[in-house]
C-alpha cells in the first residue's frame, strides 16, 4: 500500500481552516492535519465584520485577485443558495459605498463579480450630502463565529485532523510532514521571521438595532454600519502597529458619532459591547511556495498577510494554496496519483 502524502496547515483563522478543507478535499489521497494553538471562537477572524469587499494590493497582478476574490464570492454564493446557509452564517447583505469625491476608478475590480453593482443617483446621494459619488451593490457578508465551526466540521467529514499545539517553527514539523503550509497570519512574524507583516487594530461596536437591513461604508473602510443575523457592526479603526487588545473608550465614542451621522436611527440602537482584533497585514499577502525545502525534505507553501481582507478572500487564496501543495507532492512524488 502506497504511504499517504502528509500535509500540515498551521494557523486556523478563516484563510487556514479554507485552506485545510480545500487541500482535504481536492487531494483526498493525503493526510491533512491543522495545527494551531487557538481555534474558533478564539481567532481574529470570529471577530470580523466578514464583508467580501476588498481594497486592490499594489504589487499583486489584477487578474489573480480577481480570481481570489471570484473564488471566494462564488464559494460563498453557492452556500447562501443551498440548504445548509442558516447554520453556516452566509448571507447576502445590500447597501451603499460611498464617496466624498469619485474615486479614479469608479467601479472597483471586483465589480463584475457581485451582485447588481451601479453607481448611486443624485436622489439617493441626498440621504449623504457630504457626499457626490456612490456604489450600490449586493455582496456576502460571512460571519465567522458560525461559519467557522461549520468548516471545521466540513474539514473532519473531509478526513481532516486537528490538533491544538503551538508551533514555535517550521522545522520542527519538517520531519513529519511532506508539505507544509505557513497560515499563521500575523504570527508569521516570529514563526518565519517575516518583518513584512504588521498589525492594524481594529475596534468595533455591536449594537442591537434590528431595523437596519443596508449596509453603508465610507471610501477606505473607516466608518461602516454591516447589519449582521444577529447584531449591527458598527466600526472601526485602522491603527497601525497598535497592539492594545482592550476596547478604548475614545475609539468606541468615536465610532458610535461617526456611524450615527451616518445613520441617525442608531440613536435607537442599544450598545452590546466592543471587539479588538489585529488585521494581519502586509504590503501584498504571501501566497507563494518557498524555495529550499526545509531540512528534513519538506516543502513549505505560504498563504498569509490578507489585511482586512482574509474572510472575503480566504477561499480564493486557499484555492492558490492547494495548487502549490500539489505541484510540491507531484515533484516530490511524481509517480502517485492526487
Amino acid at each position: 500500500m502506497m504511504r499517504r502524502s502528509k500535509v500540515a496547515v498551521v494557523g486556523a483563522g478563516v484563510v487556514g481552516v479554507s485552506t485545510a478543507v480545500c487541500v482535504a478535499e481536492k487531494l483526498p489521497s493525503c493526510s491533512v492535519t491543522l495545527l494551531s494553538d487557538k481555534f474558533t471562537p478564539d481567532t481574529t477572524s470570529d471577530g470580523a465584520a466578514g464583508m467580501l469587499i476588498v481594497d486592490q494590493y499594489p504589487d499583486i497582478p489584477l487578474e489573480r485577485q480577481r480570481c481570489w476574490f471570484r473564488d471566494s464570492f462564488d464559494h460563498l454564493l453557492a452556500i447562501v443558495q443551498s440548504q445548509n446557509t442558516l447554520e453556516t452564517g452566509v448571507l447576502l447583505s445590500s447597501g451603499f459605498h460611498i464617496f466624498k469625491e469619485p474615486p479614479v476608478n469608479k467601479k472597483p475590480y471586483w465589480w463584475d463579480f457581485v451582485l447588481g453593482f451601479r453607481f448611486l443617483s443624485e436622489r439617493e446621494l441626498r440621504r449623504f450630502p457630504e457626499y457626490t459619488f456612490g456604489q450600490a451593490f449586493t455582496t456576502i457578508k460571512c460571519e465567522c463565529s458560525t461559519y467557522l465551526p461549520w468548516l471545521h466540521q466540513r474539514f473532519t467529514k473531509a478526513g481532516g485532523k486537528v490538533e491544538q499545539k503551538k508551533v514555535s517553527s517550521l522545522e520542527e514539523l519538517s520531519p513529519d510532514y511532506d508539505v507544509i503550509v505557513n497560515c499563521s497570519g500575523l504570527g508569521s512574524k516570529d514563526l518565519v521571521a517575516d518583518n513584512e507583516v504588521y498589525p492594524v487594530r481594529g475596534q468595533i461596536l455591536k449594537m442591537d438595532a434590528p431595523w437596519l437591513h443596508h449596509f453603508i461604508r465610507l471610501e477606505k473602510g473607516t466608518t461602516y454600519i454591516y447589519p449582521g443575523s444577529r447584531y449591527v457592526t458598527l466600526g472601526g479603526t485602522r491603527q497601525e502597529g497598535d497592539w492594545r487588545l482592550g476596547v478604548d473608550p475614545g475609539d468606541s465614542e468615536s465610532i458610535l458619532k461617526r456611524c450615527t451621522q451616518l445613520e441617525p436611527s442608531l440613536r435607537g440602537g442599544k450598545v452590546l459591547g466592543g471587539w479588538v482584533g489585529f488585521r494581519p497585514s502586509r504590503r501584498n499577502p504571501r501566497v507563494e511556495r518557498e524555495v529550499p525545502r526545509l531540512g528534513g525534505g519538506a516543502h513549505v507553501v505560504h498563504n498569509y498577510g490578507h489585511g482586512g481582507f482574509g474572510v472575503a478572500l480566504a477561499w480564493g487564496t486557499a484555492i492558490d494554496a492547494t495548487g502549490m501543495v500539489r505541484s510540491c507532492l507531484q515533484e516530490r512524488y511524481p509517480h502517485a496519483k492526487l
